[in-house]
């Protein structure tokens, strides 16, 4: 709808008028099972009482509900004409008084798109389970409210379901006289508020915690998914993690949880990776495990889990005033979700997977056309919601780091416990941070913060080294850059690594570091003139900073020949991560990059770091090896993947991730039929458990090539008769090699708002595949016809979903960055968060055709 959208000044007047005394809420969600009448949407009843006072006696506001239609609303006990009022997204509110409540009977609608009140039915046994998504700005298509997060009040939620489920919410609940009644909330924002509800497998666990005053705090726990799941639901691990977390939160912020419970809800079609919800957290179901994954996975989870609870002080108990400062909850919960996750539980390598994967994230972010301060400037709620990426998330925890490198550990942390104490259950902005950790380091903190989250860019760092005759360091020089658009040189804290080769073995270890404050065009290290030329360089070293690293040409040829002999693996992380940016800015060739990989990747120790390689692997030959190399490249890939896969010890973790990476790019005929005899139980690779998720592996590969038709995909969802299931059998589906199936899929995805909000993930997914860039050509001019159409009608996270996921990235010609232009030129006034989706879709293009000059150059 036209009206969906909030401007910051809309909720800047509107704050400044109103205050919120508080909500009562019921809910009648009993229609969520059984049939339903006529051909609208399916909807419940929905009655809110809201509790406020103005500044202004006699000023006009306005309360947020996106809602197919409204019963009644009163306003101080006066009837209003809701066909006066209400225009589907808001409820005007004339003539206030200096104390109101207001009333709203509406129904609003359930939703497919995993926005709002997300209602899902169980293919396997038909159970309907439901659950809400808000952020940042959807608890209005499930009641009525001041939809910002500076207008904080204290919820009482009330919910009739249907017999025998359970409903869970923020706070904690009773069923009375067949109601669902739930405690009184603190003070939150809208879009934390939370319901969960249905007949959900549900386990129980608690948390104690004596403090030094002798005072105890007792938590419940709780963890929950769908009765499908159960079987595969390891809440014990759920369970310790979260204890775990709970006790290095407890001794370092030195403010106890503040939301009584906390329960934990594993959902199913999840749009994020988990929401921060008090007392009534929200994940994707994926993190329960159907089959046998890597420490990578179990470490990913960890990683969210703590995330997700660091934001109950970052973002709940403190909340920024409006989107622009997202990054003093979400930047937060990045770095402390790792910080604690090393020092409190068994993934103690947490920041090599934060090095090697979340800064890719904000790497990549930082060099696009939309790139922006850590402190944005979020002019509306779809700026807000494209602002939850790699800058917001990865780079704002990369400056954090940074920050404690720079301020001290134990300064950073009293801090943040001074920055709590003072606004608990309040707003703030960035100087509300930035005054308490100046007080606690003694550090000028504007001088930093203008450097750091008030300019865009990522700087580069490259060595320069000088050696006399004797083979020793005479100066050695740090050069930072910066790009054009984005010129600002900022002061880094960072230790310098030389390393050599030790005379045993040939492991390339270091035996030098300093650590230095890189600041201007040019520092010089000081302390390490005099040592011994060093066969490599590493700037950076420990990865205190945030930055692209580079190498000087002789660092460069030790890493070409001995990568793999490099005994650290945060160190082996960094230089891999470096020599991925080299190769995406087109100063590396594609075919380079795949040949370390082929070369190295089989030594690698860290299991996250080998799965990120296969991920760039793949990108280098998909995006950037030039045209006509691409199918050695893929060839060469396989026939490294299977080698390894073979050579892998049996049942081991790396044995499942080659063989994972070897069905991503298997195509000849030799591997297929492997791939083949795998599924059908006549060929084996000793210690392999082909379980039903790596089956589905081998079927999309079956299936992109051609070599599964439908009934082979249908037999295996017979095989696997599951919500998860569904979701892979849709992606092999659309993953056919045929015009008809793409035809197909695009008017599902497009034309239709028939699937939900996974089925259209997955039905994208397995359209785009790199081998059939002929099949998908004729649909890039349909792309650009038919984006604003689905913008304007489709939710965002739809919109969102198919903007990105359908521009044609595969039509990697000179021909699609033209149309992208022409289109871009046409369309000026479109919504601008449209135009930046295209635009980050363009540069990425433009980039993969640079690269791709690169790789063509190289093979001459």
């Amino acid at each position: 709808m036209p009206g969906e959208n909030l401007s910051r000044d809309e909720a800047r007047e509107r704050a400044g008028l109103l205050s919120v005394d508080g909500y009562e809420v019921q809910l009648d969600l009993r229609s969520a099972v059984g049939e339903t009448e006529g051909e609208g949407p399916r909807t419940f009843r929905s009655v809110t009482t809201i509790r406020f006072r103005a500044t202004e006696p006699g000023a006009a506001t306005f309360v947020d509900l996106i809602a197919p239609s409204v019963n009644a609303v009163t306003l101080n006990g006066e009837d209003l004409d809701t066909a006066a009022v209400f225009d589907g997204t808001r409820i005007a509110l004339d003539g206030l008084a200096a104390e109101n409540e207001l009333v709203v009977d509406a129904q609003c609608a359930y939703s497919r798109t995993g926005e709002g009140m997300h209602r899902f039915v169980d293919p396997e046994d038909g159970e309907v389970y439901l659950y809400t998504q808000y952020e940042p700005a959807d608890s209005r298509r499930v009641h009525a409210n001041f939809e910002q997060p500076d207008l904080k009040a204290p919820y009482r939620f009330s919910v009739q379901a249907p017999d025998g489920w359970t409903v869970w919410s923020n706070g904690v609940g009773e069923l009375v006289d067949g109601v669902w009644k739930f405690a009184e909330t603190k003070p939150i924002s809208t879009y934390i508020t939370a319901i969960v509800a249905g007949p959900y497998h549900y386990v129980t666990d608690s948390y104690e915690r004596v403090f030094e005053d002798g005072t105890k705090l007792e938590i419940p726990l709780g963890a929950m998914c769908r009765k499908g799941l159960a079987k595969h639901f390891d809440a014990d691990d759920v369970f310790l993690v979260t204890k775990q977390g709970l006790d290095f939160f407890h001794d370092h912020f030195d403010y106890p949880y503040p939301f009584g419970k906390y329960d934990q809800a594993f959902v199913p079609e999840y749009n994020l990776g988990a929401m921060e919800n008090p007392g009534c957290v929200t994940f994707r179901e994926e993190f329960i495990f159907r089959g046998k994954v890597t420490q990578a996975s179990y470490e990913r989870r960890a990683n969210v889990i703590l995330h997700e609870m660091a934001h109950m002080w970052f973002g709940d108990l403190v909340t920024m005033q409006w989107w622009d400062d997202l990054w003093l909850k979400e930047s937060f919960a990045d770095f402390m979700g790792t910080f604690s996750m090393v020092e409190a539980t068994r993934f103690t390598n947490g920041w090599i997977t934060f090095a090697n994967n979340r800064k890719a994230w904000a790497y990549r972010a930082d060099q696009l056309p939309s790139t922006h301060p850590v402190t944005a400037d979020i002019r509306d709620l779809e700026d807000a919601k494209l602002n939850f990426d790699g800058i917001t998330y990865a780079k704002g925890a990369s400056v954090l780091k940074q920050l404690v490198a720079y301020a001290g550990r134990e300064a950073f942390l009293e801090g943040a416990r001074r920055y709590f104490k003072r606004n608990a259950y309040g707003n703030t902005q960035l100087g509300d941070l930035l005054s308490v950790l100046e007080e606690t380091s003694g550090r000028d903190m504007a001088t930093w913060s203008r450097a750091w989250l008030q300019t865009a860019g990522v700087n580069s760092l490259t060595p320069q080294v000088t050696s006399n005759a004797d083979g020793h360091i005479t100066e050695l020089a740090v050069v930072q850059e910066a790009a054009e658009s984005h010129p600002t040189l900022r002061p880094h804290r960072v230790a310098v690594g030389l390393y050599r080769r030790d005379g045993a073995g040939g492991a390339l270890v270091r035996y030098a570091r300093a650590e230095v404050d890189v600041d201007g065009p040019r520092t010089v290290v000081d302390e390490l003139a005099g040592a011994e030329a060093p066969e490599l360089v590493l700037v950076n070293d420990d990865d205190l900073t945030y930055c692209k690293i580079r190498f000087d040409e002789d660092s460069l040829a030790t890493l070409r020949e001995h990568l793999g002999d490099i005994t650290d693996p945060l160190a082996r992380a960094l230089c891999w991560s470096a020599l991925w940016s080299l190769t995406r800015d087109g100063l590396m060739p594609a075919r380079d990059f795949i040949g370390l990989v082929l070369r190295f990747a089989g030594r690698e120790s860290d299991i996250g770091v080998l799965q990120m390689l296969h991920t760039w692997a793949n990108s280098a030959v998909t995006h950037y090896a030039a045209p006509e190399w691409r199918a050695e490249g893929s060839r060469q890939l396989a026939e490294g993947a299977l080698r390894e896969l073979r050579f892998a010890e049996p049942a081991s973790q790396n044995q499942l991730t080659w063989a994972r990476f070897f069905a991503s790019v298997a195509s000849a005929e030799a591997d297929l039929q492997l791939l083949r005899g795998l599924l059908e139980g006549t060929a084996k690779i000793d210690g392999l458990d082909v379980d039903q998720e790596l089956r589905w592996s081998f079927v999309n590969a079956l299936a992109s090539t051609g070599e599964a038709d439908g009934t082979v995909i249908d037999a295996e969802l017979a095989r696997d008769d599951t919500a998860s299931g569904k979701r892979h059998q849709v992606r092999c589906l659309a993953a056919r090699p045929s015009a008809a199936v793409k035809a197909q899929a695009w008017a599902q995805v497009v034309e239709s708002d028939a699937l939900s909000n996974a089925l259209v993930e997955a039905t994208i997914a397995g359209f785009q595949q790199p081998a059939q860039r002929e099949l998908t050509a004729p649909y890039a001019e349909r792309y650009f016809e038919a984006i604003e159409r689905v913008w304007a009608e489709r939710s965002i996270q739809i919109g969102m979903d198919v903007v990105k996921g359908l521009f044609p990235s595969l039509q990697d010609s000179q021909g699609t960055l033209d149309a992208t232009d022409t289109w871009l030129a046409a369309h000026e006034d479109s919504a601008p968060a449209l135009r930046r989706l295209v635009l980050e879709a363009r540069d990425d293009l433009a980039r993969a055709l640079r690269a791709q000059a690169c790789d063509t150059a190289a093979g001459m």
